[in-house]
């Protein structure tokens, strides 16, 4: 009943804030957040310059929204970018729950919980409680939010919270249909928010290993499939050929653009970064250089064409991945203003092209830098493409020099010990059994928050990992035929599917988690549902069979009778064969025995980039451990999720920090001008916005990237009334 009055009010005072913004001197342009990383160029900027360097220590909590109620579970990380759309603030809680807020506020004015969707629970087979954020579409009166929930996409009235059942069934499409392959053994749940493009919208995703990771546009109103494009090209598609194995269109997966995209509304391209094919870390099985695995794709938004492309990694086996959609700028180069693409990576490398063309502004090399694998079946591509400029924003080798000295003695010749055995000294080392130093790591270099891009000034602004890992491989020698039992059959099946997340011992590693015990917290029957819809950061694995699923049971949750009894599934088909022949021990973190990264700082950073020039005109640390501060050491820079935002006034605003800061920098100098608490870490973009020419700075504090604190809390920032 008071949902009209309130949306009346705020479109008045919407009036305000146009008015306001005048009155304040306030750009036409960049003023508003209606797209996730502030418009569909993906910049990042804000032109709002109310809070500015002279006024930055005015800065205070104006509200906090709790959008799970102040629930104290424990949640997975909430990396959403809220949007502003009329004053209201549309966003995700960590339970998936959309939300609309009043931006001034922060008080409630609807929530649309997914797990009451009539469209959600037909199709919904997973609870991969990710995401990263929404899409707006409005045509006169009809306003639509939309947004995805595992392996559907839904459709939400936004003044009333409400699903549009004129949209595909019941207010849902369900994405696992329409990808050419049996719907019911795929796994997809898109984690970016969908690009909108007049009545279309696209996306990709988290999808699974044996799930392609194609890019597809759909009807806004109707949700009908309009094109697909392949990632895995079908036979007589440019690309096919650069698979060696001819089939690899009909059962090989990923080549995904989880990290979501950017559009040039103007020119009609669709920019879409790619990740490498399944599996991460052997490709003996997908010889070649693998079309469009790792690749920049500039695609025809109107009809799914490829305009052009740029392979950042040729036949990748180092999960090193697009990590985040591109920013579309425009630059100065050789006397002339160009319109750009300029992609950061998880290698430290920004590439930069021309956005019509694809040629890149600097010149790319394609650099000798693989020495023979030792991996049977393997061969891997001998060159790598790296641009001249910019330099790598982090460093990409890891040499007995780069070893952390800040520990003890006994803890150096530890770690020490360790380095000699590893392959090391450059970034592209072979996987291998003995174990290769990945550096960067597997979260970059640049991970999935994106740059935030100056107009004015030229300037990029990345934030990036330095955190090496050790990449062990295993051989898959699975007899088939000495597989008899449950318990033999799931550990040859843990291997293969759980070992890579959870290791050898069961005990986790990096963001996955120890699961030794579970069986105090799960069933028989709870355990194997896990296993078919997956949780959080685990996708579901729809191409097990329930022997399998059993036989993983019975071997993970210690069911010692289960263990015993006859492997039925080896009896009727040759289920437990290899499906790869390696895999590997897990993602584990290069650490000292106190924990702390076993390289040398900066392990967290935040470098500034001309990118008229391509040269770095500054680069800090980005995050501290307090105990080492305790002890007179200098800001060393954290492991950091999430991108900075950039406005007029003069500030970086980011979050981002394992340390759970909220920091507002100088961009021209790079010095830290203001730091606050934040109730967990902001794993997360902040949104900049206006309402009644008053500025506002939010950031959802998810925190759980790492052991620690937990929050559902969205926390926002203005300058204290005065």
């Amino acid at each position: 009943m008071g949902m009209t009055k309130n949306y009346f009010s705020i479109a008045l005072l919407n009036c305000i804030v146009l008015l306001g913004c005048v009155r304040s001197g306030l750009h036409k342009t960049h003023t508003d957040w209606k797209v996730t990383g502030g418009g569909k160029e993906n910049l990042h900027y804000s032109s709002i310059k109310q809070i500015d360097t002279s006024n930055i220590q005015n800065l205070e909590i104006a509200w906090v929204y709790h959008a799970e109620n102040k629930d104290q579970t424990r949640f997975g990380a909430m990396e959403c970018n809220p949007i502003i759309i009329d004053s209201v603030m549309f966003g995700v809680s960590p339970r998936l729950k959309l939300f609309a807020i009043n931006a001034r506020t922060g008080k409630e004015l609807w929530t649309f919980n997914p797990a009451d969707s009539v469209a959600n629970k037909t199709w919904h087979r997973n609870s991969v409680n990710m995401n990263r954020g929404v899409a707006y579409w409005a045509e006169g009166e009809d306003k639509r939010v939309i947004y995805t929930v595992g392996p559907v996409a839904l459709e939400v009235n936004a003044n009333t919270g409400k699903l549009i059942s004129s949209f595909g069934r019941n207010g849902g499409i369900n994405l696992a249909a329409g990808l050419g392959r049996d719907s019911s053994k795929v796994f997809v749940a898109p984690t970016s928010p969908v690009m909108v493009y007049k009545n279309l919208f696209f996306l990709s995703g988290l999808v699974g290993d044996e799930t392609p990771g194609h890019i597809r546009a759909f009807d806004v109103k109707t949700g009908q499939q309009k094109w697909i494009f392949h990632t895995i090209p079908y036979p007589g598609e440019a690309g096919h050929e650069t698979w060696e194995d001819s089939t690899a269109y009909k059962h090989m997966g990923s080549t995904n653009s989880w990290a979501g995209f950017s559009l040039d509304e103007k020119r009609g391209i669709l920019f879409a970064p790619t990740g490498n094919p399944s599996n991460d870390f052997y490709g003996g099985n997908r010889l070649g250089k693998g079309l469009y695995g790792n690749c920049l794709l500039a695609i025809d938004a109107a009809t799914g064409k490829l305009i052009w492309y740029f392979q950042t990694v040729h036949h990748d086996v180092w999960d090193m991945d697009l990590p985040a959609a591109p920013a579309l700028i425009t630059v100065k180069h050789n006397g002339k203003n160009i319109d750009a693409v300029a992609q950061t990576t998880k290698t430290g490398f920004v590439f930069l092209f021309e956005r019509e063309t694809g040629k890149p502004l600097f010149p790319v090399d394609e650099v000798p830098v693989v020495d023979q694998s030792p991996l049977n079946n393997e061969r891997l591509w001998p060159t790598q493409p790296m641009p001249r400029l910019p330099k790598p924003i982090v460093r990409q080798a890891f040499n007995h020099s780069d070893l952390n000295r800040l520990v003890s003695d006994s803890s150096f010749r530890t770690i020490e010990k360790r380095f000699l055995g590893y392959r090391s000294g450059k970034m592209f080392n072979p996987p291998s059994t003995e174990g290769t130093i990945i550096l960067p790591g597997y979260d970059g270099g640049a991970e999935w928050g994106g740059p935030a891009f100056d107009p004015k000034t030229k300037l990029l602004y990345v934030n990036a990992n330095e955190m090496s890992w050790v990449l062990n491989m295993v051989e898959n020698k699975p007899d088939p035929k000495k597989v008899k039992t449950n318990f033999e059959a799931g550990a040859t099946l843990y291997t293969q599917h759980c070992m890579g997340c959870h290791g050898p011992e069961r005990l986790g590693g990096g963001d996955y988690p120890s699961i030794i015990g579970v069986e105090k917290k799960y069933t028989t029957a709870s355990f194997i549902q896990l296993i078919t819809t997956g949780r959080r950061m685990m996708p579901g694995n729809n191409s097990l069979s329930s022997e399998e699923k059993n036989a993983i049971a019975a071997f993970v949750l210690n069911l010692k009778e289960e263990q015993q009894k006859p492997f039925a599934g080896a009896a009727t088909k040759n289920t437990v064969a290899p499906k790869q022949g390696y895999g590997f021990t897990g993602y584990n973190k290069f650490l000292t025995p106190e924990g702390f990264p076993a390289i040398q700082p900066p392990w967290g950073s935040l470098t500034a980039i001309n990118m008229n020039t391509g040269q770095h005109e500054w680069k800090i640390p980005l995050g501290e451990f307090e105990s080492l501060k305790a002890k007179g050491i200098p800001a060393t820079g954290r492991e950091n999720y999430g991108g900075p935002v950039v406005t007029a006034g003069g500030l970086i605003f980011i979050g981002a920090s394992a340390d759970g800061k909220f920091r507002a920098i100088n961009k021209r100098t790079g010095k830290i001008l203001l730091e606050l608490d934040l109730p967990a870490p902001g794993v997360a973009t902040p949104s900049v916005y206006a309402v009644n020419g008053k500025q506002f700075v939010v950031i959802a504090c998810g925190g759980s990237k790492w052991e620690g604190k937990s929050s559902d809390a969205y926390v926002a920032f203005a300058l204290k009334d005065q």
